[in-house]
């Protein structure tokens, strides 16, 4: 028996996904005034593996993976992917960053084409136009001066993520939303414990403050640090919970087109909590990359 398609309660568990992931981003660039970003990752990761173990077994969750190899590697691409998101997040607002990390449906599309021989038609084509469009102007007058790192590593994270989306479905297409979950903050542990390593054996100049959030070595941070990655980790577990509900009540082409509310709900959390707002070319920039995984999301499901 087909199960009904509840999309309206899909989209409610999306918005609580958008508006949870939108506030505790938000406070990455006070977390990173504190620590460095690998601290941050090693610490989050151990915060969450406990909450995912004391609720594994009430949820009856099932960790344990069916290809090990595949679920590491997915973990990897997917873990970097979301290093190099939070690095720009101590730089760039959130929404500026969401909004090249949704790139991911344009970069999937390349490359399905480029690695899998996949064709795609005139509506595809203009999709790929329409989002880097929207990534130019998204990224401002840095883009076309050179594009600083700041300016650039959100659209990476962008094609990093694809690699991993595309890495569920071919890979990993017999594991558990909760083998995934728990991949992907391993990964995280661990790429933050060899970069905490790394920059304890070979330190670098460290700026003051959130700027030298990527440079910044272990250290001992104050309880202002574990208050917020105790909240990062708990909220990314609860909204990547909403997120993977959302999914099984409706369909995928329909959850992708209603996840693109981050990207306001993003805004509204930086304009609240800090008083800043975007720049109308960041918005018309947003509007189109929106409007490019619309494009990618419907032709999906109109060809399924």
């Amino acid at each position: 028996m087909v199960k009904p398609d509840r999309t309206l309660a899909a989209a409610g568990l999306i918005l609580i996904y958008a508006m949870v992931i939108g506030f505790t981003d938000n406070y990455v660039r006070v977390i990173a005034a504190q620590a460095g970003l690998w601290q941050f990752h090693a610490t989050r990761t151990c915060m969450a593996m406990v909450i995912l173990g004391l609720v594994a077994v009430p949820l009856g969750l099932r960790l344990r993976p069916v290809n090990l190899r595949a679920v590491v590697a997915r973990s990897a691409i997917h873990g970097m992917a979301m290093v190099i998101y939070f690095g720009a997040l101590a730089f760039l607002d959130v929404a500026l960053v969401a909004a090249g990390l949704f790139t991911a449906p344009i970069w999937v599309l390349l490359i399905s084409r480029f690695a899998y021989g996949q064709r795609f038609g005139p509506a595809q084509v203009l999709a790929v136009v329409t989002g880097f469009a929207g990534v130019i102007l998204v990224l401002g007058p840095e883009a076309m001066t050179g594009a600083s790192l700041p300016a650039v590593l959100p659209v990476l994270a962008g094609a990093m993520y694809a690699l991993g989306n595309i890495a569920t479905r071919q890979w990993c297409a017999e594991e558990s939303a909760g083998t995934l979950v728990a991949g992907f903050f391993m990964a995280l542990g661990v790429i933050g414990a060899a970069g905490m390593a790394v920059l304890w054996l070979y330190p670098l100049p460290v700026p003051e403050g959130a700027a030298g959030f990527l440079q910044r070595g272990p250290v001992w941070p104050d309880g202002t640090f574990y208050f917020w990655t105790f909240v990062q980790a708990a909220g990314s577990l609860f909204g990547v919970a909403a997120m993977i509900r959302a999914y099984q009540i409706t369909t995928a082409a329909r959850a992708s087109v209603l996840e693109y509310v981050i990207l306001p709900a993003s805004a509204f959390w930086t304009w609240v909590l800090w008083g800043t707002g975007l720049a109308p070319l960041a918005v018309a920039g947003m509007a189109l990359i929106v409007a490019a995984g619309m494009m990618i999301a419907l032709r999906g499901r109109a060809e399924g």
